[in-house]
């Protein structure tokens, strides 16, 4: 599944949890985060820290897989990961 917004992301989480039989209270406890931080999450919300994104996709079996990034670190260029997500919220 190719992620490309915070409403794929949720989808995604949701639905692996749900696979797990999780409730977003066990999946948040795994994790270490609340279980508000999980339903904001799963609402699709593009405000969520990187870092818990990734500590809750490891907690589900799941890996974050950035494409593209030996061309761009080959050719010296620099990505501003906040530039990118600015440019895809409300999407």
């Amino acid at each position: 599944m190719s992620i490309r917004s915070p409403r794929d992301l949720a989808s995604a989480v949701r639905g692996r949890r749900r696979d797990l039989g999780l409730s977003q209270s066990e999946l948040a406890k795994k994790a270490g985060v609340s279980r508000k931080w999980i339903s904001e999450l799963e609402a699709g919300k593009s405000r969520v820290e990187l870092g818990l994104v990734i500590r809750v996709l490891e907690r589900l079996g799941l890996t974050l897989v950035v494409e593209g990034t030996a061309r761009m670190r080959r050719s010296g260029t620099t990505i501003d990961l906040d530039a990118v997500l600015e440019r895809h919220r409300g999407t």
